[in-house]
């Protein structure tokens, strides 16, 4: 596990692009998301959403709490983390 005390070296967030890379491409969908509420673990595509113009709430079908919410903004998409404690590829 990872710890800050054990880190190595600190860098800025640029490291984070191909940190993310191997997860956040292709289908979304398909990535694991680990509900910090309940524990339930899930590809995305299994959760409920709710949806209109502005944007969707992603909420744990187990628990109902909401594990993120993706906003549309002008040309732009806003991702809020609420209580996906993990992401990973299946």
């Amino acid at each position: 596990m990872m710890r800050a005390e054990n880190a190595t070296s600190t860098v800025d967030g640029n490291v984070l692009a191909g940190l993310l890379a191997g997860v956040l491409d292709g289908d979304v969908t398909t990535l694991v998301g680990v509900c910090a509420g309940c524990g339930a673990a899930a590809a995305l595509a299994e959760t409920v959403v709710e949806i209109d113009e502005a944007g969707a709430i992603a909420r744990c079908r187990s628990c109902t709490h909401t594990l993120l919410t993706v906003l549309q903004e002008g040309d732009g998409v806003r991702v809020v983390l609420g209580m996906l404690r993990e992401l990973r590829r299946g």
